[in-house]
């Protein structure tokens, strides 16, 4: 249990309803009455955001969540499949669970997952990722507009817009928060 003054943003709730997460936090204290607490909580498995309003001082169900890093190792018909790398146990991944994420997943890369009582609720990529490029036409001489763009398509299958100079085979620098190219990697 954890005192509602004790929240921050970023703690895990095991509320009836669900395993959330807090992501905004505000205490309040009004000239009459006693004093509450507001929050917004994101369930951690649907992303729905709710707001809930608590006591100062009343005592919540605090969720122990346990984040490692596991290797990615392959993609098959039943999902993900990565590897601890403190037991080298292998575990699957529902497809569900690493979503857009998918399109940035390579193999050997290192992934930090978040486990509640054994089982995996959430996914963090690095905040980049290099991927080769497997496809990308050229670039049309005289059509050199400054920050002109093409399509191009990666190892992972990812499709990315980058500028005309960057060509097949070259190792791109993608940011995975937002899917956007960064630079050529060297």
């Amino acid at each position: 249990m954890i005192s509602t003054n004790d929240v921050k943003p970023g703690v895990a709730l095991n509320l009836p309803e669900g395993l959330f997460t807090v992501t905004d936090y505000q205490h309040v204290k009004p000239g009459k009455g006693k004093a509450f607490v507001r929050m917004k909580l994101k369930n951690v498995k649907t992303g729905a955001v709710i707001d809930r309003t608590y006591r100062a001082g009343e005592s919540l169900p605090q969720a122990r969540i346990d984040r490692r890093d596991f290797t990615f190792l392959y993609k098959d018909d039943l999902g993900f499949n990565v590897m601890d790398g403190e037991t080298y146990e292998q575990m699957p991944l529902d497809s569900v669970l690493v979503g857009e994420a998918a399109g940035f997943l390579s193999d050997g890369m290192t992934i930090r997952i978040a486990l509640f009582e054994g089982t995996p609720v959430d996914l963090e990529l690095p905040a980049s990722v290099e991927l080769e490029v497997t496809y990308a036409e050229p670039g049309v001489k005289g059509d050199r507009v400054s920050g002109a763009t093409k399509p191009v398509t990666l190892s992972t299958g990812l499709v990315v817009q980058v500028p005309l100079f960057v060509e097949q085979g070259d190792i791109l620098k993608i940011d995975t928060r937002t899917g956007d190219y960064i630079t050529r990697a060297t």
